[in-house]
């Protein structure tokens, strides 16, 4: 689990982002405007951050060259905006940005960048080992006799969510979208629970990409947060 920097003064995208990245397994740390970043980058180094170009009270790039000069840039910084030139981009590069993300940003783009630039603050701490270090845990280790004898116990996802006779019941009675809405959400909350809160494989599962689940399940008002860590 990474530890990331959200830096953006829009809240539903300070949201969005948060609530992907947290699927993803990674604790986010959120900030609205620089002064807030300052103060989180103050707290401890984060593994990545995700940096907003215009902000209202100094903007993304002001602050990249303050934490340059000031030696705290040692960790990978995207940099974000729907306005920016590519001037813009490219002095943000040259005084340290990782990268540059387009607003609107798609998932994959956001997921991509996101692991690059983990990848690349990995980099440099596996550099400072040793290679015995590197080594110092043998591959089968990673899978000992207690966790070959004593297998996870899968959660019964079928439980909560049917009846005695093994169906969902539902009340004909109710008007078709109250009964639909019903439907879809036992549907999704059996897939969530079923593959342990991943995102990933209940868009898999369901069919559909995974930022209009993110609004499917808002709409029906599933707490997948919830339904993650319970999995």
């Amino acid at each position: 689990m990474a530890t990331i920097l959200v830096v953006d003064d829009e809240l539903g995208i300070r949201d969005l982002l948060s609530e992907i990245l947290d699927d993803e397994g990674h604790h986010v740390i959120l900030a609205e405007n620089a002064g807030q970043a300052r103060d989180a980058r103050a707290r401890g180094r984060p593994d990545l951050v995700l940096l907003d170009i215009w902000m209202p009270d100094a903007d993304g790039v002001t602050l990249l060259k303050e934490w340059a000069a000031a030696g705290l840039l040692n960790m990978p910084v995207i940099m974000m905006s729907g306005h920016a030139t590519i001037e813009t981009a490219v002095e943000a590069t040259r005084i340290g940005a990782f990268s540059f993300l387009e607003k609107p940003i798609t998932l994959q783009k956001l997921l991509a960048a996101v692991e690059l630039g983990l990848n690349r603050g990995l980099q440099g701490a596996v550099n400072a080992v040793t290679q015995p270090l590197l080594h110092a845990q043998p591959q089968a280790s990673l899978l000992s006799p207690a966790h070959e004898q004593d297998p996870p116990q899968a959660p019964n996802v079928n439980e909560p969510m049917l009846s005695a006779g093994g169906r969902q019941q539902f009340d004909m009675d109710k008007p078709l979208r109250e009964v639909r809405d019903e439907f879809e959400r036992a549907y999704f909350e059996f897939h969530l629970a079923k593959e342990g809160g991943s995102m990933t494989r209940v868009a898999e599962k369901t069919g559909l990409e995974r930022t209009h689940l993110y609004r499917k399940l808002k709409q029906l008002g599933i707490d997948f947060l919830r339904n993650k860590r319970n999995g």
